[in-house]
Parts: structure tokens; C-alpha cells; sequence
């Protein structure tokens, strides 16, 4: 396993029978990724840990730097175990088993689950480009993405948001403009302070690119709210302020749990919100890469459950764009 720098580019290179090109952004995530461990532990490691998930990333569906914590984190637990190092000792099965059995007591169970998901997702991409080892057969259906809403829906529910009471109004503001105005995942959203918004002398909201590591702009539909719900909010959170944590358990699906819309319209959810954002952002002819870039995925892999909700272009568009006209 090789791992290539590109200077001009600022592009990492996976090599095995072939080399694999990774976006300049997802390259700067993995050249940069610095865990909270010590040197001693890290140092190692590091240079496999990025050389595999340099190799990993684009045959999956995760953000990079999710794989990076958590092959990180199985990579010094082998380590400090004795064990080779290497990636195809660190993703065997029994060593996976055994890392959250035992390397992982502190951790909660639903967290558990969702890092051994990941692993084995790494090991069949890991497997795939090493051997063409088909990966097993999974006992049960992937999680497929949430149907996004329809513009009848989102516009209701909009108006139904903006009813709302004191600060439900502008908790439910929040989430709709971060879910389907920035794409945000529902972990995302309870980060976002009113700090985090720049709004720029064309009046485009941008979120702060260091906290996402990524470049996300407000959606120009959404751009006014999350603008204005930055200002009131200041230095504090955008959804749900007052809270002493950054996040919590249930902190966002509860919302909508407590605040159900009238009868007729569907409940408010994180993820359909964002299903809404990238279905959107497809539908208009964005380049997939930027969308998966936006989004968080590595690559635009992850956005292959969401094409079927995407509509076909018309017969003159499709016309126009084969033919090269841009305008």
C-alpha cells in the first residue's frame, strides 16, 4: 500500500494495481487529521491510518474524517496490543470484534455499534481494492437515505415553523435552514453557534469552514433566516440555546417528537432535511463532487441512494449540455 502527494494539486493518490485521485479538500482533511492521543501512540501509526483511508474513502459512503477517528483509534489499540502494523491485520474481523469488546469500554452502545459498522465497511472497501475479494453477504438491508420532501411539504412546513411560539419558532427555523438550507447531518446541527455564520457583502451565508472542515453556503431559499436566526443568536447556539453541553443524546430528533405539526403534514425530520438539500442541489445541475464535498462524503459515491429522487433533465437541457452550451 502506497500513498502519493500531489504539491501542485494538494491531491492525495492511493496506489495499488491502479491509484485512486481523492478531492483536494478530502486530501487536506487526511494529510491534517491530528487525533487527541499522544505523539507517542499516534506517530507510529499515522502514516497507515492515512494511506488507509485514503484507499477506503471513496469505495464508501462516510465523511473521511469519520474514518479517520475511528481507524485511528483501532490502530493504536492494536498498537499498544502488540499487533502487526498493518491495515489488513488492524480490519480483520476478530480484530474489529475484539477492539469494540475491548478497546472501546467508555464508549456507549449505539456509538459501538455504529464504529463497527464503519470498520467492516473499510475492510470490504480495504479487501476490494487489495484482491477483488467480494465482501460477504450482509444479513440484513443497508440504511437507505430518507426520501426528501416535496416543495408542497417544505413550504408548509416552513409556514407552519414560523407560527410557532417564542423560541420553538426559532428552534424550528433553525433546523429547517441548517437541515435544508446547508445540508447539515443531524449531529451537525447542534454545533452551530451564531458566531459560526459569516454573511458576506452579497448577503450569502457561509458557514464556518474550520468547525465543518468543509466549504458549505447557505442555499440562497434559506439564506435571510439563517442570517437573521445568527444574529439574534450571537454567541450562542442557533438550535436549542441554553443547553450547558454541545450535544446530547436525542437532542435533535426530540425536538420534532415534541412539536408536531398539524394534521395534513408530515413530521419534521433532521435527515429528511437534508435529504431535501442534496436532492435539491442535484435537481439543479451542481456538479455531484461539490455536492458530495458540501455534504460531507468523501467522495460522490454517497450520493448514489439519492438519484432516483432526482428528477430527469428535459429533452432541450439534456441537448444544450451535450452540445457544450453553458449558458
Amino acid at each position: 500500500m502506497k500513498i502519493g502527494f500531489d504539491v501542485f494539486t494538494g491531491c492525495l493518490s492511493s496506489h495499488f494495481c491502479w491509484s485512486v485521485k481523492l478531492s483536494s479538500e478530502v486530501s487536506r482533511k487526511i494529510r491534517e487529521y491530528r487525533p487527541r492521543l499522544p505523539r507517542g501512540q499516534w506517530a507510529p501509526v499515522a502514516d497507515q491510518v492515512r494511506a488507509t483511508v485514503a484507499a477506503t474513502a471513496p469505495a464508501t459512503c462516510y465523511a473521511a474524517e469519520h474514518l479517520l477517528h475511528v481507524v485511528g483509534r483501532l490502530a493504536v489499540w492494536a498498537d499498544r496490543s502488540g499487533l502487526p502494523r498493518d491495515p489488513g491485520t488492524w480490519l480483520r474481523t476478530e480484530t474489529i470484534d475484539a477492539f469494540i469488546l475491548a478497546g472501546c469500554t467508555a464508549v456507549e452502545d449505539s456509538t459501538l455499534l455504529t464504529y463497527r459498522t464503519w470498520l467492516r465497511r473499510a475492510r470490504e472497501a480495504l479487501v476490494w481494492v487489495q484482491r477483488g475479494e467480494a465482501p460477504p453477504a450482509r444479513l440484513s438491508s443497508p440504511r437507505t437515505p430518507q426520501p426528501p420532501y416535496g416543495p408542497g411539504e417544505l413550504a408548509r412546513l416552513r409556514d407552519w415553523a414560523t407560527r410557532l411560539p417564542g423560541q420553538a419558532r426559532l428552534d424550528g427555523l433553525a433546523l429547517m435552514a441548517l437541515g435544508a438550507g446547508c445540508g447539515l447531518m443531524p449531529g451537525e446541527v447542534p454545533r452551530i453557534r451564531g458566531r459560526h455564520v459569516r454573511v458576506t457583502s452579497g448577503g450569502v451565508a457561509v458557514l464556518e469552514e474550520e468547525l465543518l472542515s468543509r466549504l458549505v453556503a447557505c442555499h440562497s431559499e434559506w439564506e435571510g433566516t439563517l442570517a437573521e436566526l445568527a444574529e439574534i443568536s450571537g454567541l450562542g447556539f442557533l438550535f436549542r440555546p441554553g443547553r450547558k453541553v454541545v450535544a446530547a443524546k436525542n437532542l435533535v430528533s426530540s425536538w420534532p417528537a415534541r412539536h408536531r405539526p398539524h394534521v395534513g403534514l408530515p413530521p419534521l425530520s433532521a435527515r429528511r432535511l437534508r435529504s431535501t438539500w442534496i436532492v435539491g442541489r442535484l435537481s439543479e445541475g451542481i456538479n455531484p463532487e461539490a455536492v458530495a464535498s458540501a455534504a460531507g462524503m468523501a467522495s460522490p459515491a454517497g450520493l448514489a441512494g439519492y438519484h432516483h429522487w432526482v428528477p430527469p433533465l428535459p429533452r432541450a437541457e439534456v441537448i444544450r449540455l451535450l452540445r457544450g452550451c453553458r449558458s
